[in-house]
């Protein structure tokens, strides 16, 4: 999975353009908004809340849109009606999509991701077709600097990691959900610098295609992310690191 898990993360770093960033900052003022209206404004007692604003700063939002979107959540602003669904697809050969959305117009949310998927050659699945084929689990990134990677990496599974990847002085740490504060407070404690701290969807199982037909995945995918009721995109396409800068280049 960490193929996926970095490929997104290149992509909120590479959000640079105007729309892009106003895109990313919308879809985290939601969740915000979420978090803060199903368990209050304090992120010291609200843990998705807290989960929400590092995301926020990771991406450097600016403070005043992380406070008007909490005051949303609170009822203290006027804002959108959100719900929360979960949408379940296929893209072409079998792939897997799981797709959490936050809306304010399910019908539109739906009829959107339709329409991608259909054009593309996938389509929609019932609740609990895709759904099975992940778990969840808490994911961080760390960017190791000056610091010991693999002494990291150590902290990291004796707090309780389940597995750790280590990249070019960077690591990619997985955590049962459970464990998933403790693991990254402790490496906060050892000053690492994380750049994601999120709990996401991994795939049990990962289906590898051949590179075209990679990249067309790739390209569906980046269709859905771009629609601003979708939230997150988890699949099981396995992504290699070299397939994504490979991608990525092709995108420049």
């Amino acid at each position: 999975m960490s193929g996926h898990s970095k490929w997104s993360t290149i992509k909120r770093k590479k959000a640079a353009t105007d729309a892009k960033r106003g895109q990313l900052f919308t879809k985290i003022a939601r969740e915000i908004t979420a978090a803060a209206r199903e368990a209050g404004g304090d992120p010291r007692d609200n843990f998705q809340l807290r989960l929400a604003m590092d995301k926020a700063k990771q991406a450097n939002m600016p403070k005043d849109n992380i406070e008007r979107a909490i005051k949303r959540g609170t009822g203290e602003l006027k804002g959108e009606e959100l719900e929360e669904m979960m949408y379940e697809g296929y893209a072409p050969h079998g792939i897997a999509l799981l797709l959490p959305t936050l809306t304010d117009n399910r019908n539109r949310a739906v009829a959107d991701i339709r329409r991608i998927l259909n054009r593309s050659g996938g389509k929609m699945a019932q609740s609990g077709a895709v759904s099975y084929l992940f778990e969840q689990q808490g994911f961080i990134i760390v960017e190791a600097g000056d610091l010991d990677a693999e002494e990291l990496a150590l902290l990291a599974i004796d707090e309780g990691a389940t597995d750790v990847n280590i990249d070019d002085n960077t690591l990619e740490v997985y955590t049962k959900p459970e464990n998933f504060q403790k693991v990254k407070e402790a490496l906060e404690k050892n000053e690492a610098t994380l750049t994601t701290a999120e709990l996401t969807m991994t795939p049990i199982a990962m289906t590898e295609l051949a590179e075209d037909d990679t990249f067309k995945i790739m390209r569906i995918i980046e269709m859905l992310e771009e629609l601003d009721d979708v939230q997150q995109v988890y699949t099981n396409l396995f992504l290699s690191p070299e397939l994504v800068e490979k991608y990525e280049a092709a995108q420049t």
